[in-house]
């Protein structure tokens, strides 16, 4: 990497923003965490509940999956949205709104137990106030790690991807866990997130802002990079960016179904168990992540989603064997690649974006990841033609292919700078 991108990653870029005295501690950052965490949450705790909304309010499967792709539905133009609002109005004046909004989406799910078309409502919902979350909380937590702090780029894209995943973990966990023992399900699953939510909005008001914007910028604009990392963002992020969340949507939303009718009345913990330590693996990852991150060699994208093809022909294995412990092991192996593609693709964004559109690239590298979100529907819509474990091997191929090219792109091109002179998208 050169000597420009090094100074780049460390916040030395003429124009970073200064934050206010007595506020250099580098401990800021927690605040935003729990934030984005606490989104993260309402976004994964409709995981387990798939499966009691089968059971208790009689959905079917290709549904209740439908529902769950819906979130995608609104978490892109969150993401979209969210990103150049931020980097206009500031990071605090977007993810407040985003905590508030997640708490109503939560609201809205609750009333599925008088009508199922509530969860075609609050989905989506739950979607937009993700997107604007996530857009906004890791651009403010990369920033509060390499002004506050002093610390490395990637430290600020690991902390960002443990702060969601923590919230994807917990969430699901929470939810199950209440859902199988607290009386009225379908309401009081939902209760623990909107405490939270309302709960993390006090310490989001009192982070320091790092971004102060102006209202001069557009909302949406070109992305700014050279010709150069516009070519690596096309070839390198942007085609590994929806393996993020299509191996995390396997793991949580498809593979724990597979043993429903084998476990019974304990499915519901089972998938809740499920998604809370698929989330974990995606954490603790993140050591091997930065054992093998190179500026120079793709090792990291090699790893990622050599990851995820492990745990796509795995969860093939789980599927035609019809043992429980087996999908919960694929689950752990795809949570695992999600934790590294997440936090590859967060450092690839954070080498090439400047402070001006950091929140712009992070949006669209997000949008392109939640795709992955459609995967679950797409197998249960396809699984009256093709075998469960036919479809998981048909998944795993692209997976292949999709290393293949990254990992040659990745060797022939090289971090760029990422506020080049010249700028072409």
């Amino acid at each position: 990497m050169t000597d420009r991108v090094a100074q780049a990653s460390h916040g030395s870029r003429p124009g970073s923003p200064r934050l206010p005295a007595g506020h250099g501690d580098g401990r800021a950052w927690p605040a935003i965490a729990v934030g984005v965490a606490a989104v993260g949450w309402g976004a994964n705790q409709f995981a387990p509940l798939m499966l009691m909304y089968r059971a208790e309010l009689d959905v079917a499967s290709t549904g209740v999956q439908a529902t769950y792709a819906l979130y995608a539905l609104g978490l892109i133009p969150g993401l979209l949205l969210g990103g150049p609002l931020s980097d206009r109005y500031g990071r605090r004046r977007v993810l407040v709104p985003a905590l508030l909004v997640s708490a109503l989406a939560s609201g809205l799910l609750m009333l599925a137990g008088s009508s199922v078309s509530w969860l075609f409502v609050g989905r989506p919902v739950a979607g937009a106030a993700s997107g604007a979350a996530f857009s906004a909380g890791t651009a403010w937590i990369k920033e509060l790690t390499v002004i506050h702090g002093g610390q490395h780029a990637h430290v600020g894209a690991q902390r960002a991807t443990v702060a969601m995943t923590a919230g994807f973990a917990v969430g699901p966990l929470a939810a199950g866990v209440v859902a199988h023992f607290a009386p009225h399900p379908v309401v009081s699953s939902y209760l623990p997130h909107v405490v939270l939510t309302l709960a993390a909005v006090p310490f989001v008001l009192r982070t320091p802002e790092t971004h102060r914007g102006g209202r001069d910028l557009v909302l949406w604009s070109r992305l700014g990079l050279s010709k150069a990392g516009a070519r690596r963002f096309r070839r390198v992020v942007a085609p590994l960016a929806p393996w993020v969340f299509t191996a995390s949507s396997i793991a949580l939303a498809y593979l724990p179904g597979l043993v429903r009718d084998q476990l019974g009345d304990a499915a519901l913990l089972f998938g809740a168990f499920a998604t809370t330590l698929t989330m974990c693996a995606g954490i603790l990852v993140q050591p091997l992540a930065r054992r093998v991150t190179r500026p120079d060699r793709p090792y990291l994208i090699a790893t990622a989603l050599g990851i995820v093809v492990v745990g796509l022909v795995l969860g093939a294995v789980a599927a035609a064997s019809d043992q429980w412990w087996l999908i919960f092991l694929a689950c752990l192996v795809l949570g695992a690649g999600y934790g590294c593609c997440l936090v590859c693709g967060l450092i690839e964004v954070g080498h090439l974006a400047g402070e001006e559109n950091l929140g712009r690239l992070t949006a669209v590298f997000q949008a392109l990841a939640y795709l992955g979100f459609a995967a679950p529907y797409l197998l249960a819509v396809f699984e009256p033609v093709l075998s469960v474990p036919v479809l998981l091997v048909m998944v795993a191929v692209p997976a292949l292919l999709t290393l293949f090219w990254v990992c040659r792109q990745g060797a022939d091109e090289s971090v760029t700078a990422s506020v080049p002179e010249k700028t072409v998208t």
